[in-house]
């Protein structure tokens, strides 16, 4: 077991690559609200020390968010930025106990990903099974308005 996938370190942590480009193939995305210079998807992307709570997100927003505890602060962003007019579509785990689920995530269109994700590290393992399910979460101002 990898320690570091249940801690809010997630940004060490890149996005499985096929998993990516099926989604980018149907949102052709235009921004990585959460990477790093080793793991971004998108050209266009936000670091850490960018602070991505504290900027503007617009068009087609890709969101691989870190896990711990301060998800829900990811999760409320991508929400409120999709009320401003942007798509994010969120990779997270299906907590649904949790009250940032139950806050934010049911408000998008989710889907439920089959299996474990196997993430890649910064050495290109990809052998890092997720001990979590997970899912989609996307929120567009369309879905959002029509969970109000």
């Amino acid at each position: 077991m990898n320690d570091g996938l249940y801690s809010s370190k997630t940004y060490q942590w890149a996005t499985p690559q096929d998993l990516f480009d099926k989604l980018n193939d149907e949102f052709n995305f235009t921004l990585d609200a959460c990477a790093s210079e080793w793991n971004y998807k998108v050209s266009n992307y936000f670091n850490e020390e960018q602070n991505a709570l504290k900027q503007k997100w617009t068009g087609n927003v890709w969101m691989n968010p870190p896990y711990g505890r301060e998800i829900k602060h990811w999760m409320k962003k991508a929400y409120e930025s999709s009320v401003e007019g942007a798509n994010v579509v969120c990779l997270v785990p299906a907590r649904t106990d949790t009250n940032w689920w139950h806050d934010y995530a049911i408000l998008g269109d989710i889907r439920f990903l089959k299996g474990r994700i196997k993430f890649v590290d910064q050495n290109g393992n990809g052998n890092n099974s997720a001990p979590f399910p997970s899912a989609i979460v996307i929120f567009s101002a369309k879905n959002v308005e029509e969970a109000r």
